[in-house]
């Protein structure tokens, strides 16, 4: 715990939504959502406008829309999502060589080792002044929080939200977080609060009052020992420059649950590649292969296999994520499947399968594809017999026909660009047909909104446009 505040938690403001409404005019001051729109969609991100309706982050989406049925509901786009944080972040590394990202909105600054703050009012002014630079540079609010330590900063900005700076003077943290749940405690999640909670304990308050024997024989020594500490408000943590990741994963959730088994072992296997590429992409290497895979009843299963040494091979990753396949049973369907490497190493070592098994995976993948076609043809000829709708049997929905193929290529909330008209994105569409607002981030007034054809040749999905005039706006 210091003596001043100099560590400082940034945490932008509904910073999904913000930057959509930041590109969009005619979404400013509305309700807005971002996430994932099929059935079984969660909400990402919603706009301050949408909250007021009780939406929030990791809500399904379809309760989202009963909710606030006239919001704005848009698919994420990462890649400009990451480009405006990437602005951030270099804004944030002028401050301090110790910079620890959390996510791309988020993140733990230490004024002190970057010699710009060493007491409160220092403290405030840098704070105030990286909000006006964050603002200028990507057009978006963010908000500051400024302790002694971790915990108290990450409590600060949140209680300065929206587009605010909160400093707690050292002294004053207990009479701060006393009343507050005894959930804000890093380390407290949902289980560990509901064990408290049926001890009595709900607040910080109750925590300290617990006493640490209370808490170590509820908790065990070192995590009943540590929830007391920070109780306190003591948290020594240091801001660490750089998170090392401990695994890499991908996921899909499926509109319609999984039932046929070459499906399913098929979407492993794109869910290995994408796995190794964002494996690659990071500069790792991994020895742990993970596979997910969550049932139709919600329950989840895991199993994994460790490699006799590291690799990013996308044939090694693919072939130990279908064995694992094996040992799982899917009777019933699948709601979610899931492809993880763990046990990372910042080299890749020489693939210690692939010359062996050179020649037995040829012969494996010829096979494969042999029964492959095989189960498409007798999947084909049971689609095409009637049966049981309901049945553990039901084959797979018939693929979707090229008009509702190219519908969902527009998804609601995509750049896109139009030889006459210029940029716009895309409100919605169906029935073959795509609806586009053309506006720019600039804008005073919202855009046009013209209907074309889902096959329209001059209309093409396009890259953004930078939020704030002269800035750089690549998404890579």
């Amino acid at each position: 715990m210091r003596a001043a505040p100099t560590i400082l938690h940034l945490d932008m403001d509904a910073f999904f939504a913000a930057a959509e409404q930041a590109s969009k005019p005619s979404l400013r001051g509305k309700p807005v959502v971002v996430g994932g729109l099929g059935p079984r969609g969660v909400v990402a991100t919603a706009s301050y406008e949408a909250r007021r309706f009780g939406v929030h982050s990791a809500m399904p989406m379809a309760q989202a829309r009963r909710l606030a049925p006239n919001a704005a509901y848009l698919v994420p786009r990462f890649a400009f999502y990451r480009a405006i944080s990437g602005q951030v972040m270099e804004l944030l590394g002028r401050l301090s060589p110790l910079v620890e990202p959390l996510s791309l909105d988020e993140a733990f600054v230490d004024l002190e080792a970057g010699g710009l703050a060493d007491d409160s009012a220092s403290a405030r002014a840098t704070g105030e002044r990286l909000r006006r630079d964050i603002l200028a540079t990507t057009g978006l609010t963010g908000s500051v929080g400024l302790a002694g330590s971790k915990m108290l900063a990450k409590i600060a900005s949140e209680e300065a939200k929206p587009d605010g700076l909160l400093l707690i003077e050292p002294g004053t943290e207990r009479e701060l977080i006393g009343p507050r749940s005894v959930r804000i405690i890093p380390g407290v999640g949902p289980a560990t609060g509901e064990h408290l909670r049926r001890a009595g304990i709900v607040t910080v308050t109750d925590v300290v009052e617990a006493g640490e024997d209370e808490l170590v024989r509820l908790l065990g020594r070192a995590h009943g020992g540590s929830l007391y500490l920070m109780a306190l408000g003591h948290d020594d943590r240091p801001v660490v420059a750089e998170r090392d990741a401990k695994s890499v994963s991908v996921e899909d959730t499926f509109d319609v649950d999984l039932h046929d088994r070459l499906r399913i072992r098929l979407e492993v296997e794109r869910l290995a590649e994408r796995c190794v590429a964002r494996l690659r992409g990071s500069g790792h290497s991994g020895r742990t292969i993970v596979l997910k895979v969550r049932r139709y009843d919600f329950s989840t299963l895991t199993r994994s296999e460790t490699l006799r040494g590291p690799t990013d091979d996308p044939v090694v990753v693919r072939e130990a994520a279908a064995r694992l396949l094996d040992l799982v049973d899917t009777t019933g369907g699948v709601r979610l499947l899931g492809v993880g490497v763990s046990g990372l190493a910042d080299y890749t070592q020489e693939d210690l399968f692939a010359q062996a098994e050179a020649e037995a995976r040829a012969e494996a993948e010829a096979q494969a594809q042999a029964e492959a076609q095989a189960q498409a043809e007798a999947r084909a000829e049971a689609e095409a017999a009637p049966g049981d709708p309901a049945g553990p049997g039901t084959p797979e929905p018939a693929p979707p026909t090229a008009t509702e193929t190219a519908e969902r290529h527009w998804a609601p909330g995509r750049d896109v660009r139009h030889a006459e008209y210029g940029a716009g994105w895309v409100q919605g569409s169906g029935v073959g047909r795509v609806t586009v607002r053309f506006e720019e981030p600039g804008a005073v007034v919202p855009g046009r909104v013209r209907t074309f054809s889902v096959d329209d040749p001059d209309l093409e999905l396009s890259d953004p446009l930078p939020l704030v005039e002269g800035t750089d706006a690549d998404t890579g």
